[in-house]
């Protein structure tokens, strides 16, 4: 089957994004009725034998893609990362003090949710001149008096990635991983928790990813939380405390099975480097264009851009949207424009993106 349809677009948004084109097929074929069962998964129950087996199966593929090891649990929770920016604090903190790394906006976000519930500590802070760039970590503030340390992988407004982690942590890493977490092989061993919202290289919006090894989950256990907020009861009930977001549970699975074929991690994220450097080098390419991010720290998910002439910026998505690109406009808060280049996104979307940064630069020389 070809690659792109008339009616498919390029889609380049931020989350929810693009997904594997053969996945939403798979849906489609499904959706009606699941396997001869009569019913689709939207009406499945989730106490079912045939939701277990999916459940299981997606379990088992992501431990396999990430080589999760057996001393941490995944769960399967609802939220987004915006949720985790609070339940990470009230299930790990037992100091009274949780340590952040002010990478950017997203950053930002979980220190402002961080802030009523515990003290919290900045180790270090993105330097913003003459280009966007992380400080070394041997830079970065002593945080072991910290109950954690918490880290955001992949800046997805101001397009930052973290290249590296401190070398000896004296404290559990908690990362948030929304916009990077299956583009790349890890070494989950680095982290106490991981946790990613769906919507960008996992499957549609409404379930999130917590990665937590197992005996953090000691902490969360000795918390008087509610249960559906507590790692401690989500793993005891194996994320099935409550009704879980079953059709986004379903989706995210077929997505790993997707990236097993495409080969796994180390296959997708040569071709996430390929992409996005080809994207960076027609910015870097012509000067209508800025990306103000140092290259050490340069995201290969999401790549900001400005336009010299701002006044240009309204043609240039005009011209986009006329060539059927979506998603090309900066997030709100930093204006610009943006193009998030996730796994699902198609080398024939970035050829025709490049493409067209080329053809805009040249016709307003």
């Amino acid at each position: 089957m070809p690659e792109t349809s008339p009616a498919r677009v390029a889609n380049f948004n931020a989350g929810p994004a693009a997904m594997p084109r053969s996945v939403l097929e798979r849906m489609q074929s499904e959706l009606l009725d699941y396997r001869g069962r009569g019913l689709s998964v939207l009406e499945m129950s989730h106490r079912s034998e045939d939701f277990a087996d999916i459940a299981a199966q997606a379990d088992s593929d992501l431990r396999q893609l990430l080589a999760i090891p057996d001393n941490y649990t995944v769960l399967y929770m609802q939220g987004g990362a915006s949720a985790q920016f609070s339940l990470c604090v009230q299930n790990l903190d037992v100091a009274g003090r949780v340590a952040y790394l002010n990478s950017g906006y997203w950053a930002r976000k979980a220190m402002d949710s961080a802030r009523p519930l515990t003290q919290v500590s900045e180790v270090a802070s993105a330097q913003a001149q003459p280009r966007i760039q992380l400080p070394d970590s041997s830079q970065w503030a002593d945080c072991r008096d910290a109950s954690f340390l918490h880290l955001t992988d992949n800046e997805t407004i101001d397009g930052i990635v973290l290249h590296e982690l401190p070398e000896s942590a004296d404290v559990p890493l908690v990362c948030d991983m929304s916009s990077s977490i299956l583009s790349r092989p890890l070494d989950i061993q680095r982290y106490g928790l991981i946790y990613a919202g769906a919507q960008k290289n996992i499957g549609p919006a409404g379930i999130t990813l917590v990665i937590v090894r197992n005996d953090l989950l000691e902490r969360s256990a000795e918390r008087a939380l509610p249960p559906v907020f507590s790692y401690a009861a989500m793993a005891k009930a194996g994320s099935m405390l409550n009704t879980p977001p079953t059709f986004a549970w379903y989706s995210a699975g077929l997505v790993f099975q997707w990236l097993l074929e495409e080969g796994g991690l180390s296959v997708v994220a040569e071709r996430n480097e390929r992409q996005a450097q080809r994207v960076y080098a027609a910015i870097d390419g012509h000067d209508m264009y800025i990306n103000r991010v140092h290259p050490q720290n340069r995201s290969l998910m999401n790549v900001p851009f400005q336009l010299t002439q701002e006044a240009l910026t309204g043609e240039f998505l005009q011209g986009a949207a006329n060539r059927g690109f979506v998603g090309l406009k900066g997030h709100k808060s930093v204006g610009g424009l943006r193009a998030s280049l996730y796994n699902a996104v198609t080398d024939r979307a970035v050829d025709e993106l490049v493409d067209y940064l080329h053809f805009f630069a040249e016709h307003h020389a």
